[in-house]
């Protein structure tokens, strides 16, 4: 295949994944499920667990190796701006004012699950080892704890926002709860693999050290230098996009260059960035959510290609409801727990636990950075992809099923941290 078919097929393949995705996204829309959701199902049916299963495997033909190596550079693109945002986009104020009850929920649902998980590695390697040959050792077990702790943010605030949450006291603990678990969660992952991404890089240990460096670099001198060109007027006529773009881009690559996956860098360059008063501004924020989302359906079709729910056997079904099991309950119940033990009430306490249950993008980018540094292979990777798609799929029915009170929640300004109460405006 010479460079211009090449060139046309890459181009015929982004058609297809875009329309395919947005008909799914519209599709999981009318089922009340995020818009994401539809788009992880398009780029799974596009890939060997369905189309792939078809007479003369048109999966193979559509996307052949050739035009993967293209593809995947696309969709690391995308990854890089959506991880931007996902830093971008966490309050500061927010955080800092979060009171008990964010601070008990996001201990809780980060703590319990990972410690569950990695008790479950521990003493039931067996388990692991029979999907997963090369399970144990620090890496393996750090990666475990993360996978079954983490919340997808941008999945959980579309949730909120369609939910109408947003600004109530659910919304805010539950959204700026998951922001301080994406945090510590990509801290954790970042300090699991440093090292591990090139076999001719530097020591993890060394690449721990370089990553600390370098955001000491990026905290204490590019974001104030940001901040100082921002301020000036013919600096914001020139537009922040680019400037966001290749601040993303650049921190991207330096992490890369450190042995950390890319997706690192966009997400310390998206806490890095100045915004308005501590919020995120939107002139950022929209052109960035545009390309990101035109361009990680791309992703998540290259995720559906690593992806075949028919290679799981009896042993990888035993441990997805183990994984399932230690992911949902560790969950569900900590989080709950937490608020009602600092002062919300039952049903404001189970929607919080079961947003932060959501996984959805997140997760699936956790994955895909473990499979690609090696940490995890092809059978791993098939069940935790099913855990995060299932956990992620349960929110909106248990959203549904908790109902809600006969008074809706008042909108919320702050959350007095001494009581640890949600207050009024």
């Amino acid at each position: 295949m010479n460079s211009e078919q090449v060139t046309a097929l890459v181009i015929g393949d982004v058609a297809l994944i875009v329309v395919a995705s947005w008909l799914m996204g519209a599709l999981a829309r009318r089922l009340g499920q995020p818009t994401v959701i539809g788009q992880i199902v398009a780029g799974i049916a596009l890939g060997p667990t369905l189309l792939g299963r078809l007479p003369g495997d048109p999966t193979k033909t559509l996307f052949p190796a050739e035009v993967l190596p293209f593809l995947t550079v696309l969709s690391q693109v995308a990854v890089v701006i959506f991880m931007f945002l996902a830093g971008y986009e966490i309050n500061y104020r927010q955080l800092r004012g979060g009171g008990r009850s964010v601070l008990a929920v996001a201990a809780l649902a980060l703590l319990v699950p990972a410690g569950l998980s990695t008790g479950a590695v521990t003493l039931l390697e067996g388990m692991f080892s029979a999907v997963e040959p090369d399970a144990g050792g620090r890496t393996f077990v750090m990666f475990m704890a993360v996978a079954c702790s983490v919340t997808a943010l941008p999945v959980l605030v579309a949730i909120v926002r369609e939910r109408g949450l947003a600004g109530t006291a659910t919304g805010t603990v539950a959204t700026t709860a998951a922001g301080v678990m994406d945090v510590v969660a990509w801290l954790v992952l970042a300090a699991a693999f440093a090292g591990t991404g090139h076999s001719s890089g530097p020591s993890w240990l060394a690449a721990l050290v370089l990553i600390v460096l370098f955001s000491a670099v990026m905290f204490l001198l590019v974001r104030p230098a940001l901040d100082w060109l921002l301020r000036r007027s013919e600096s914001r006529m020139l537009g922040q996009v680019p400037l966001a773009f290749g601040l993303a881009m650049g921190s991207a690559w330096v992490t890369s260059m450190l042995g950390l996956h890319p997706v690192f860098g966009g997400f310390l360059a998206g806490l890095v960035m100045p915004r308005r008063n501590e919020v995120p501004d939107a002139e950022v924020l929209q052109p960035m959510e545009q390309t990101a989302g035109l361009l990680l359906p791309l992703f998540f079709v290259t995720t559906g290609l690593k992806f075949d729910v028919g290679t799981l056997d009896g042993d990888g079904l035993a441990l997805l409801a183990l994984i399932l099991a230690i992911a949902v309950v560790g969950k569900l119940g900590p989080a709950y727990a937490a608020c009602r033990f600092t002062g919300l009430d039952p049903h404001q306490s189970a929607r919080v636990a079961a947003l932060v249950n959501t996984r959805g993008l997140t997760e699936l980018i956790v994955l895909n950075v473990a499979l690609e540094a090696g940490v995890i292979g092809p059978g791993l990777f098939t069940v935790l992809v099913l855990m995060a798609l299932i956990t992620t799929f349960m929110t909106g029915p248990l959203l549904t099923l908790i109902g809600r009170k006969d008074r809706p929640e008042k909108e919320i300004g702050r959350v007095d941290e001494p009581a640890g109460q949600i207050q009024a405006q």
